[in-house]
């Protein structure tokens, strides 16, 4: 099933909204959110893809500004997804390409404050599987591994096939979460090569298990798949929902922000000392070494510019039909005004 297919499934289950309007500024002067208890929903808690969303809950940020955070983790994006369109969660921590699928189906969400500046997603072949692994064409009639289909690295993965010049249906997509079970499921042989996020993919790298080909974990990789700046993780929600709660989406923007902040200038010690003994997966050195891959990647100041819009809009119309630019609102699928007052907060 290809990935237009399987994003078209996934959102099958959601009810159809009307468009709320932009969020307006104004209504900041009271400092406590309009609900201090929030529940936002992620898929692949562990991975550095939602590191900014764990240092800002470790470090007490979510509760300096006011809030009672619970993260919901999930197998992946979608699900996350799926988990606020049922009612379950109120915020996403996921990719900002979401947002724009979701406006093609007729669905009002925006994102309001970005972790990631570049996906750090990797496709690799399996060593064991591919011995000879050099080419995305000798990826045909093989089990490829993603966090979850119609995720990011779903869409990742069918982006470069389908420029190798590979169909659908010439691959199978496996979901196979992130971290621990992304590791396993390459190990084990479930699956023939993976697209997926650290620390999985530096685990497999460092071991010789798997061969990387494509990499967006650096900004000039990012680059050279997406043709400009990619956005990655970011917080989004139903724009109702970004409306009626303003101090709200600010309390969490401005946690982020300040976690953001923090990481620029965190050393190896301190992100060990910060993060759960489990996410090291057993080795603190594989664990610093997929943090180094991924540093860059991370955003800076929440900001989310519109030519990373452009990008993934781009990328987006690319490889869902569905998806027609001329049709989409850009303005729509995100706002700036609560980032920049973080970063004006927290001078990031």
């Amino acid at each position: 099933m290809s990935y237009t297919q399987l994003r078209r499934r996934r959102f099958q289950q959601v009810l159809v909204g009307s468009a709320a309007a932009l969020v307006t500024p104004g209504l900041w002067a009271q400092a406590k959110p309009e609900k201090p208890r929030i529940t936002i929903a992620v898929g692949g808690k562990s991975s550095f893809y939602h590191l900014p969303l764990t240092i800002a809950e470790q470090l007490g940020y979510f509760n300096a500004e006011g809030l009672e955070v619970e993260i919901n983790d999930f197998a992946g994006g979608t699900y996350a997804l799926e988990a606020v369109t049922n009612g379950l969660a109120d915020v996403v921590g996921g990719a900002y390409e979401h947002t724009i699928h979701l406006q093609s189906r007729n669905l009002a969400y925006q994102a309001f404050v970005m972790q990631g500046r570049a996906p750090g997603i990797a496709l690799a072949g399996s060593v064991k599987a591919i011995p000879k692994f050099r080419s995305v064409l000798q990826l045909h009639g093989k089990k490829i591994g993603v966090s979850a289909l119609g995720s990011s690295t779903h869409m990742v993965a069918s982006l470069v096939l389908q420029r190798a010049g590979l169909k659908p249906e010439d691959v199978s997509f496996v979901g196979i979460g992130t971290a621990t079970s992304a590791v396993v499921a390459v190990r084990s042989g479930q699956v023939d090569a993976i697209c997926n996020v650290d620390p999985a993919i530096t685990i497999l790298e460092q071991k010789s298990e798997v061969r990387v080909i494509v990499d967006t974990r650096s900004l000039q990789g990012a680059q050279e798949v997406f043709g400009g700046q990619m956005p990655a993780g970011c917080l989004y929600a139903p724009q109702e929902f970004v409306k009626k709660n303003p101090r709200q989406a600010q309390a969490l923007a401005n946690a982020v922000v300040h976690a953001l902040k923090w990481l620029q200038t965190a050393g190896p010690g301190d992100i060990l000392k910060t993060v759960p003994e489990n996410y090291l997966l057993g080795d603190r050195s594989l664990y610093l070494a997929s943090f180094n891959k991924v540093r860059e990647a991370l955003a800076v100041d929440g900001i989310l510019p519109d030519e990373c819009a452009q990008t993934a809009l781009k990328t987006l119309a690319s490889v869902d039909p569905h998806v027609e630019p001329r049709k989409i609102n850009l303005s729509r699928t995100f706002t700036n005004e609560f980032a920049r007052r973080a970063k004006d907060k927290f001078k990031a």
